[in-house]
């Protein structure tokens, strides 16, 4: 079975002459066509025209075919009407050559001609292959007949928006034509963009090129949007278009410099369906316009050969193909003999040019993406070809081959549908369930250099996945920037990024990602760029200088090693010496009358409840254990209740020996050491039972502070339950008021056998000191609240030793001739 090509029209624009039939004004000019058993029909869109505007001074007909919607439109439909009538002899629905016969279409690049040629050609079923831009069609008419050797175009929107995530490009602008495609995707893609934080300076529709004597029209369209882009302060913009929007690009990049303006340097990110076109008036201009671009692309393998192939295509090859020799004589600015081109030129086309010494602008080498499209176009249609004819002829004969001329163009669709096969380059060619091609898109980076030529880089890949997902792989280094951004990996931001230890603050009246950096509050931070809002550290951290970072905190709590502790230990210590030396001193001069005087026990008893309240005090230094916690405040508790109940025993034992000197008082049974020792006895039952109580039910444990310092955690004694902590020191406070008040109203009685003045002084700094307490308790942290209560213990105890003892130690060691009985007695009196 022989497979031959026919390829229809070369789309050109010309103003028919007054000797061609008025019933039949569009000829088309440039076909070409190879014998076969089956053939693949081509209507390819080859050039870019610009067209008169209809002025009604000629025939409608003349200057209909120059209006170049219509143009496109009519060309379309007559090159597919050709497809369905006899080669050369248009007569639709009427076929008589049954050996020449199209099974399918191989139609593009632009979704205009696959659109024009499909509302024919799905009227018949007929087999429609696409490239390039596929056009938006009624799917159970048009669409149902139509492959596309592009991928699902939605994958393409997800690439170019993981590229706009990948390098952080939140900031953008959006160029796009006014066709299906561009509106669809400026209502249903863009708002997906917008959803994944980038947004937008502009979105702007790009001026089509419509007739030429509406250029200066044009020319003022383009020009506003040139300085549009220019004044905005996105670094990339989004190029949304067909394979002539380059066109309309370059213009776009270059227009400013023909007003005395600098040109427009921006990174554009295009759409898989634009590419480079080579028009003849572009060839002297230069390309960095198009430098350090990215563009998604179908993906594409090396095809063995086709350099070879290529290398060895001549224009006198093949007679009938008028498309090489057009070619030919526009590429190397030459003519052929008896062309019907300017015949004005003196440089001859011999045929023997050579491509590879034309620049790259003009022609390239390498397989694009739409050639390697259409290469497996051809080989799809061949494999379904193939299995088509081994499901129904089992042998090659010629008489199978009589039998395939006779099948119809539609039952290909099955195979078509089925179609699967590894391609020369070893890649998989298949289509899917809407007929896509099976396959992902290529990221592209332009480089440019001086001599004018051009590389298609590729630096990514977009892989389909289950939908919406998709595999995105970038090589930032091997991508090349515009010039203007020094080979940096460029930013495009509305402003610039938040740092860390900055929240974001929307700002009225522009777009979301346009915002004020704040800095963080106290106690809060922000570890990463661009945070909505800052958060607080774990309770165990807390925020640096710069407010961006978490420090653990610190463990804390009085040590003997600091200078505070240190210094409460050596207090506590010295006073217990003091305290002993008294009590020693007492001990020794037992029998003096000072010493007896006021009963001694009760003297031996407070002396010693204050040696222990002094070393009471060192179990509040250290760290918390959960011995020291239980102990410490019980143990003061307890302590202080003797302390203070011995001085109330003191002040009762004063007032009763002073009643007792009284004729017939009832109050003599009173006075005695059981009379003490039940005073000390009960208010020592009353702390204790409060203790334990307090020890039964919920006790004081190690515990830690995250809170209350913003740098360290506090070790400390929890005190459990803080009710029956301050019943503890509220029972204190009872018997401190107690004595105060016995004390205070004993002061004025004789001072021979009297200490309540002294009593009544201690007591009041007794008092100062823990009223003081409570206030100044509750408003430290850390360890200094431990170094409150120490230093209260201490002082207090102080209190008590120095104004009750210190005056009778002096009697006793420097007025030894005062501590007598007569002494005291004549002191009386």
């Amino acid at each position: 079975m022989a497979l031959a090509l026919m390829f229809l029209p070369k789309i050109a624009c010309r103003s028919p002459s007054d000797s061609e039939n008025i019933a039949r004004p569009f000829v088309i000019h440039h076909k070409y066509h190879q014998s076969g058993d089956v053939l693949i029909a081509g209507i390819l869109s080859q050039i870019f025209i610009f067209a008169e505007k209809i002025t009604y001074k000629k025939h409608p007909s003349e200057e209909l075919e120059n209006d170049m919607i219509n143009f496109l439109a009519r060309w379309t439909f007559l090159a597919a009407m050709e497809v369905l009538s006899t080669w050369d002899k248009l007569v639709p629905n009427y076929k008589c050559d049954t050996k020449n016969k199209p099974v399918a279409v191989i139609g593009g690049p632009n979704s205009d001609v696959c659109l024009f040629m499909a509302g024919i050609l799905s009227i018949y079923k007929f087999p429609q292959i696409t490239y390039g831009s596929a056009p938006l069609m009624d799917e159970k008419n048009q669409a149902a007949f139509v492959y596309r050797m592009f991928p699902k175009v939605v994958h393409q929107y997800m690439g170019i928006l993981h590229l706009m995530l990948h390098f952080q490009w939140s900031w953008t602008g959006v160029l796009y034509l006014a066709d299906n495609h561009g509106e669809r995707f400026v209502h249903t893609v863009l708002p997906m963009f917008s959803q994944r934080g980038i947004c937008f300076d502009f979105i702007e529709q790009l001026t089509q090129m419509t007739f030429f004597s509406e250029m200066e029209t044009m020319r003022a369209g383009l020009l506003e949007t040139a300085y549009l882009v220019k004044r905005s302060t996105v670094n990339t913009v989004i190029v949304h278009g067909e394979i002539q929007t380059i066109l309309t690009l370059r213009l776009l990049v270059e227009i400013l410099e023909y007003h005395g303006d600098s040109r427009i340097s921006k990174i554009w990110i295009m759409t898989a369906q634009m590419d480079f076109t080579s028009l003849l008036f572009q060839r002297t201009g230069g390309l960095s316009f198009i430098h350090g671009a990215l563009s998604i692309s179908v993906h594409t393998e090396e095809i063995s050969g086709f350099h070879s192939f290529l290398k060895n295509r001549k224009p006198n090859s093949d007679p009938q193909d008028g498309f090489l020799k057009d070619f030919w004589q526009q590429a190397f600015l030459c003519l052929f003999p008896n062309s019907s081109l300017d015949d004005h030129s003196e440089t001859k086309c011999t045929g023997e040019e050579k491509l590879e010494t034309l620049p790259v602008s003009v022609f390239e080498l390498n397989m694009t993406s739409h050639s390697y499209s259409i290469y497996n176009a051809v080989y799809a249609v061949a494999h379904a070809l193939h299995d088509m004819s081994s499901s129904v002829f089992k042998h090659r004969t010629d008489r199978g081959k009589q039998n395939l001329r006779k099948l119809q163009s539609w039952q290909l669709h099955h195979f078509l549908e089925n179609v699967s096969f590894n391609n020369t380059a070893g890649e998989r060619v298949s289509f899917n369930d809407n007929r896509d091609l099976a396959t992902g898109f290529d990221v592209i980076n332009w480089v440019t250099f001086n001599n004018e030529s051009f590389l298609r880089v590729k630096v990514g890949r977009v892989d389909p996945q289950i939908f919406p997902n998709i595999r995105f792989t970038i090589h930032d280094n091997a991508i090349v920037w515009p010039s203007r951004f020094n080979q940096e990996s460029p930013s495009s931001l509305c402003n610039d990024n938040c740092y860390p230890g900055y929240s974001k603050q929307r700002v009225e009246g522009r777009p979301f990602c346009c915002y004020d950096c704040i800095p963080c509050p106290e106690g809060k931070i922000s570890n990463e760029r661009d945070m909505d809002d800052c958060f607080q550290c774990p309770e165990d951290h807390y925020p640096n200088k710069f407010k961006d970072f978490c420090n653990p905190k610190s463990p804390t709590f009085l040590t003997f090693e600091e200078a505070l502790g240190t210094s409460l230990a050596s207090s506590a210590l010295f006073l217990f010496c003091v305290t002993a030396g008294v009590l020693g001193i007492f001990i020794r001069h037992r029998d003096t009358p000072i010493v007896k005087a006021n009963n001694r026990n009760l003297t031996y008893t407070l002396l010693l409840s204050l040696l222990l309240s002094f070393l009471c005090a060192l179990l509040f230094i250290g760290q918390p254990q959960k011995v020291t916690c239980l102990f410490r405040q019980t143990a003061f508790g307890i302590i202080f209740s003797v302390a203070v109940s011995s001085v109330l025993a003191k002040t009762i034992i004063v007032i009763l020996a002073f009643q007792t000197t009284k004729p017939v008082s009832r109050l003599r049974k009173w006075l005695g050491k059981r009379t003490a020792a039940s005073i000390i006895l009960f208010c020592l039952l009353i702390q204790v039972t409060i203790c334990t109580v307090w020890l039964a039910t919920f006790p004081p444990f190690p515990d830690f502070d995250v809170n209350s310092m913003a740098e360290e955690v506090i070790l400390e004694c929890n005190e459990g339950s803080v009710s029956m902590f301050y019943c503890v020191l509220g029972f204190m406070s009872f018997l401190s008021i107690c004595t105060f008040t016995s004390a205070f109203f004993a002061r004025k009685l004789p001072d021979s056998f009297n200490e309540a003045k002294f009593i009544t002084f201690s007591m009041l700094v007794f008092c100062s000191v823990w009223i003081s307490f409570v206030p100044t308790y509750l408003s430290t942290k850390g360890k200094y609240t431990v170094a409150v209560e120490i230093f209260s213990i201490l002082a207090s105890s102080t209190g008590l030793l120095g104004f009750i003892f210190f005056p009778k130690c002096y009697i006793i060691v420097m007025k030894p001739d005062m501590n007598i009985r007569k002494q005291l007695i004549n002191r009386k009196l």
